[in-house]
């Protein structure tokens, strides 16, 4: 009984915390933003809002923070929870939990200053090794979720899966055949993918807590 109860608290610290995750991330976009005189979220990248030279990167770098916490526990919890799923349904969650890991600690002890890449051991880090393994595990982690789902009972969680990686690939294709007034539309296709998707997974936790 009290495993029981225990386990259904933590489901529910799944789905508060994944639904919490994206609110704070929209905060930190829209505050950041009203923070940043002259920013045009049409034109620039998201992550303008966190440069350690922006205007912004006080406030926004707080939302971010609480943005990151609630993620991480939400993934964490979630990995913790899904013992009995199907194999490639919970190897998918743990590779997704791994990567908000690396993308939360990462990013914040590498951070890009509002020039971008300027060539720096912080600088190559942050964009050739960090970048590369969240894109990775991302794609890795959406396409297990998304088949364990399609073989489970959880067929919208996959469908989902494969709505979010196509968002991550239209914005990845996008910023880099856009015009430059409209990059940080289709730069947000890419950061808001994951971000939402950490939500849908909440959501998937709470409808776990009313099966069980």
């Amino acid at each position: 009984m009290e495993n029981d109860k225990m386990k259904n608290s933590m489901w529910k610290l799944v789905a508060v915390c994944g639904v919490l995750s994206v609110v704070f991330y929209l905060l930190h976009d829209i505050i950041g933003a009203a923070n940043y005189p002259g920013y045009c979220w049409t034109k620039q990248a998201v992550s303008d809002l966190t440069a350690t030279d922006s205007p912004s990167f006080a406030v926004a770098t707080g939302y971010v923070t609480v943005y990151k916490i609630f993620t991480c526990l939400c993934c964490t919890c979630l990995s913790v929870l899904v013992g009995n799923e199907r194999k490639t349904l919970k190897i998918g969650i743990y590779l997704f939990a791994l990567m908000q890991w690396i993308s939360a600690v990462g990013y914040a002890l590498f951070p890009l200053t509002g020039s971008g890449y300027d060539g720096s051991v912080q600088s190559f880090i942050h964009v050739y090794v960090l970048t590369a393994l969240v894109v990775l595990l991302s794609i890795v982690s959406l396409i297990l979720i998304a088949v364990g789902s399609f073989k489970g009972k959880y067929r919208l969680l996959g469908v989902l899966a494969i709505v979010a990686l196509l968002a991550m690939f239209f914005g990845a294709v996008g910023s880099q055949n856009v015009p430059k007034e409209y990059f940080g539309v289709a730069e947000r296709f890419s950061t808001y993918s994951a971000t939402v998707f950490t939500g849908v997974l909440g959501v998937y936790g709470y409808a776990r807590l009313k099966e069980d």
